[in-house]
């Protein structure tokens, strides 16, 4: 009986993994039970164990459900190339052109997965953000995984980063540190990664955060097309 009720747990658990894959757009709890016919209780439970597992996430606490990092990074391995080897030449031309410290980085279960760097040209602002995880809410790229897709809740802010492409982050994440971000958008709209430009906010004051960002937004547009993302929404209000 045991096995029996074992087995059954996993088929389940399958059946929410493979909706969650399949679907248009990312789904809550509550439409994923419904289409899977189980209680909401039961689905919770389930999707907490497949969350655990990198296998799908949700954004914020009570974020709609999209397939997870382990899942993303398996999709990105079975392409020619990795993400990170797709991003190397956007991100050298963007740390070519601010002199800034330039990331790629892309949403976690527990916050912003760093997964790539360019260094800075200058001495003051130095610091390795590969491996390290930050807050969605804080961060200008968690900014843009909320914006597009993993917010539980739309706001007047994340309805602005939609509109304008790009999110920023200052004196937020620490004080004296400033940064823009841009998602890189799948055809269904949502931020698969972000690019982000991140120094001293005494370097990246508004009118430079105004010069660099339309050329941020450009660079994930074309690593969204060399995804293959050639139809991906460029943001609505």
């Amino acid at each position: 009986m045991a096995t029996d009720t074992g087995t059954q747990a996993i088929d389940r658990a399958a059946q929410l993994l493979v909706r969650v894959v399949e679907s248009s757009r990312p789904l809550s709890v509550g439409d994923l039970a419904e289409r899977a016919g189980l209680p909401k209780s039961t689905t919770s439970r389930l999707v907490a164990a497949l969350e655990r597992q990198g296998l799908v996430q949700r954004l914020g606490e009570r974020g709609r459900l999209r397939p997870g990092p382990v899942l993303l990074r398996y999709a990105a391995r079975d392409t020619a190339a990795t993400l990170v080897e797709l991003a190397a030449p956007n991100l050298r031309r963007l740390a070519d052109v601010s002199g800034e410290t330039v990331n790629l980085a892309v949403p976690g279960p527990h916050g912003v997965e760093h997964l790539a760097q360019e260094d800075t040209a200058h001495f003051v602002g130095l610091t390795d953000w590969v491996g390290r995880k930050v807050p969605f809410e804080l961060a200008a790229n968690g900014k843009c995984f909320l914006a597009f897709g993993g917010a539980a809740k739309d706001t007047a802010a994340l309805r602005k980063i939609r509109a304008r492409g790009y999110a920023t982050s200052i004196d937020e994440l620490e004080v004296g540190l400033t940064a823009i971000a841009a998602p890189v958008l799948a055809q269904s709209g949502d931020a698969i990664a972000a690019l982000s430009i991140s120094g001293p906010t005494t370097r990246l004051t508004s009118d430079r955060i105004a010069q660099l960002a339309p050329l941020l937004v450009d660079e994930a547009h074309q690593l969204a097309t060399r995804l293959g993302h050639t139809d991906h929404a460029r943001g609505a209000a």
